[in-house]
C-alpha cells in the first residue's frame, strides 16, 4: 500500500481540499474545533499572507489510492533565523492517519525540502508566526479545543518519538471559571498599581477611533512584549494592518482593554473574544451557504465561554501587576454577556510570572502541548 506525495501548488482550489483534509480528519470528534477554512487558505497564500515577505513555504500531501491520508506544510521563517543563528526549518498543518508509512513520507518531504534549501533541523509545529497556531496537544484530548489553538490526536505524540523528535518548549492552558463579581483584593491590587504608576483605564465604542488612535501602537506593543518569548517572530508593518483588519473587525469593544499613562501612551492591552468553538463546530469551517447561520450568533456575543485572546504588556511595567487592572475592567464585561468560563491562549511552561495571576480564579489546568525538535 505504497504512499504518494504530492507538492501543493497554492492555488485557492488547492488549499481549499488541503484545509478541508484537516478538518474531515476529525469528523464525530466532540473535541475539535475546525478552524474558517477561508483563514486558513489565506494563511497559506503567498499572495495574500504577508509573512510570505520573509518566509517561504511548501505544502504536502500524502495519497493512498487517490484518497487524501495525511499532510504538511514546512516552513522557512528567515526572519527568526536570522534572529537566532539557526537554520531552522518549521513544521505545521500537520494532520495523518495513524500510519507508520503515512508519516514517514510526509516527513520525508518536509525534510527533504528543508535540506535543499540549507536547513539543519525541524521543529513544530509552528506557523509563519506567533499568530498562527503552534504547538502539539500532548495533554487534554478530552477537552473542547479553541478557534487560536490546534487538536491532534493523541497518536501525533507517538509518531513524533518514534521518529526521534525530543520536546522542545511546551505550554499550559488554562480553564477559569467567570466570577461572580471581581475578588476584592485582586480589585485592590488593581487600584494600587493605577495610582502608584499613575494609569489609566482606556475603552473604545469606536472601530475607527481604536484603529486611527492606538492600531498600529497595539501590535508594536505586541513585538516589544513578546519579543524574547520562544520562537518569536516581529511582526512587520504589512503585517501590523493586515491583522488590524483581520481583528478590528469581528472583536466586541467591550472586551478590548487598554491601559495607558499619563501622556496617553499604551501601556498594555488585552483583548477577548467570545468563543467560537461551539459554531466553528456546526459550520465545519465554513461561513456558506449555511455556516454564517451558526458563526452569526456568536458573532453578536451569544456564548457561555471567553477566549482570552491576547494580553501583552510593556517590558518596564511587566510584573508590576498592571494585568490586575485589564481583568479588574474585562470582568464585568464578562459577567454582563454571561461567559460562566474564560480561556486561555496557550502560556510557555516557564512563564510562572503570567501563571500566578490566576491564582486568584477558581481554575484548572486542562491542556498542555509541546513543540518538537530533530536534526535533519
Amino acid at each position: 500500500m505504497s504512499v504518494e506525495i504530492r507538492s501543493i501548488e497554492p492555488t485557492r482550489a488547492n488549499l481549499r481540499k488541503y484545509v478541508k483534509f484537516g478538518i474531515d480528519l476529525y469528523k464525530g470528534s466532540p473535541y475539535f474545533v475546525p478552524p474558517l477554512i477561508h483563514d486558513d487558505v489565506n494563511t497559506l497564500m503567498p499572495d495574500v499572507n504577508p509573512a510570505f515577505d520573509y518566509c517561504e513555504a511548501q505544502s504536502f500531501m500524502a495519497y493512498r489510492h487517490g484518497k487524501p491520508v495525511g499532510r504538511i506544510t514546512a516552513i522557512i521563517n528567515h526572519a527568526v533565523n536570522k534572529r537566532t543563528g539557526e537554520r531552522s526549518l518549521r513544521f505545521g498543518f500537520l494532520d495523518f492517519i495513524d500510519d507508520k508509512e503515512v508519516v514517514d513520507a510526509l516527513f520525508d518531504a518536509a525534510s527533504r525540502w528543508g535540506r535543499e534549501k540549507g536547513m539543519t533541523s525541524i521543529v513544530g509545529p509552528m506557523g509563519f508566526t506567533d499568530m498562527d497556531h503552534e504547538g502539539m496537544l500532548t495533554f487534554g484530548y478530552d477537552e473542547v479545543g479553541t478557534m487560536a489553538t490546534i487538536y491532534n490526536h493523541p497518536y501525533y505524540v507517538d509518531h513524533m518519538n518514534r521518529l526521534g523528535f525530543t520536546q522542545e518548549a511546551q505550554w499550559v492552558e488554562f480553564y477559569i471559571k467567570v466570577p461572580d463579581a471581581i475578588p476584592e483584593k485582586y480589585s485592590r491590587i488593581a487600584q494600587i498599581v493605577q495610582q502608584r504608576n499613575n494609569l489609566k483605564i482606556k475603552k473604545y465604542t469606536s472601530r475607527k477611533k481604536i484603529r486611527e488612535e492606538y492600531g498600529e501602537a497595539l501590535f508594536e506593543l505586541v513585538n516589544e512584549a513578546y519579543d524574547k518569548l520562544y520562537g518569536y517572530s516581529p511582526l512587520t508593518r504589512k503585517q501590523i494592518q493586515y491583522y488590524i483588519d483581520i481583528y478590528l473587525g469581528i472583536i466586541n469593544l467591550d472586551l478590548v482593554t487598554l491601559v495607558v499613562d499619563a501622556e496617553e501612551r499604551l501601556v498594555a492591552v488585552g483583548i477577548s473574544i467570545q468563543s467560537f468553538s461551539d459554531a466553528l463546530k456546526k459550520s465545519r469551517g465554513r461561513i456558506f451557504p449555511t455556516g454564517w447561520r451558526h458563526l452569526l450568533p456568536a458573532l453578536m456575543g451569544k456564548s457561555d465561554a471567553v477566549d482570552l485572546l491576547l494580553i501583552a504588556v510593556k517590558p518596564e511595567y511587566q510584573n508590576k501587576g498592571v494585568n490586575a487592572m485589564l481583568f479588574n475592567d474585562l470582568i464585568p464585561y464578562y459577567i454582563k454577556y454571561g461567559f460562566k468560563h474564560a480561556e486561555t491562549n496557550p502560556e510557555l511552561l516557564d512563564n510562572s510570572k503570567v501563571q500566578d495571576q490566576w491564582n486568584y480564579f477558581d481554575t484548572r489546568q486542562h491542556r498542555r502541548r509541546a513543540s518538537f525538535r530533530k536534526s535533519l
